[in-house]
């Protein structure tokens, strides 16, 4: 998430270097990079609440949560403004409804931040202030997403209340022209580009390019291309290892189903069918051949 609780505000800026083995320690993305800019944050709380005339750019809070999730690559979002607390979760590729308990999880790690920061005890007779939370999630991939919220109860209990519920708002697209429509529109102009020259820097060139030339974050790209373009290429190394260590978690648990199903007297050809390997791969994991 971008953003810290409590009296002092504090901005989180990624500093990028040109040392390339530097620069694959920074943990960001456009999104938070793009929403740390003050400007272009109240851009974005105007877009989801355009009824507020009051507030003004300064009245915006960050609150900086660290990584909560072990092997988490998103990058979430999370400000005040005044007795709001919003909490942006950007899903990126692929759709979970497990967005949700995340999203509980972020919401009460920053609550217990802002408890701390505020002085606020919970073992106090007088009521905590809190916030008002409000949850959302931008998502930006492929699978269509007919939902405009998605709540626990729902996706997790069959619509049966509980000591405990949470919604959170899906946005797909914003609207038109709006700071979110845009960061939309970005995220799919760099997959079609990603889907022509696979994940490289000239995908990430292109992607601005006609972004720049369709007015789309124009003021933003031009003043940081080339931290746009460190961003592009670090996440691009961080999904190639994620996804190099999921096949190598989907294989270890293949490996363990063989030789539980071996151990059950099933035919060598079947155990290979069952756990999508070829017969002579399980073979080596049954140790029927050399290993080489």
């Amino acid at each position: 998430m971008v953003v810290h609780m409590g009296d002092r505000e504090q901005k989180t800026v990624t500093i990028l270097q040109d040392d390339v083995k530097a620069n694959r320690t920074v943990k960001d993305s456009v999104f938070r990079d793009l929403f740390s800019e003050k400007k272009y944050l109240f851009q974005l709380y105007q877009a989801l609440h355009p009824e507020d005339k009051v507030s003004v750019v300064d009245d915006l809070k960050y609150v900086t949560l660290e990584q909560v999730l072990v092997r988490d690559i998103y990058n979430d979002l999370g400000f005040l403004v005044g007795d709001r607390l919003m909490v942006l979760v950007e899903a990126q590729s692929t759709w979970t409804v497990n967005i949700i308990v995340r999203c509980l999880m972020y919401v009460a790690r920053t609550y217990q931040d802002y408890f701390k920061q505020s002085t606020q005890s919970l073992f106090s007779e007088a009521p905590v202030h809190m916030p008002e939370p409000e949850l959302y999630v931008i998502y930006t991939g492929d699978c269509k997403v007919d939902k405009e919220y998605i709540s626990m109860s729902e996706e997790f209990f069959q619509g049966k209340q509980t000591a405990l519920d949470v919604y959170v708002k899906v946005i797909t697209d914003g609207k038109d022209g709006d700071i979110i429509n845009q960061y939309v529109i970005f995220t799919k102009v760099t997959n079609d580009q990603v889907r022509i020259y696979g994940r490289t820097r000239q995908a990430v060139v292109e992607a601005i390019r006609i972004c720049k030339d369709r007015n789309v974050l124009k003021e933003y790209l031009e003043s940081k291309e080339k931290e746009v373009i460190d961003i592009m290429i670090t996440l691009f190394d961080q999904n190639e290892v994620l996804e190099d260590y999921m096949a190598s978690e989907r294989r270890e648990q293949a490996e363990k189903t063989a030789k539980i199903l071996y151990r059950k007297s099933m035919p060598v050809s079947d155990i290979a069918e069952a756990v999508g390997y070829s017969v002579k791969v399980v073979e080596k994991w049954l140790g029927l051949v050399p290993q080489v």
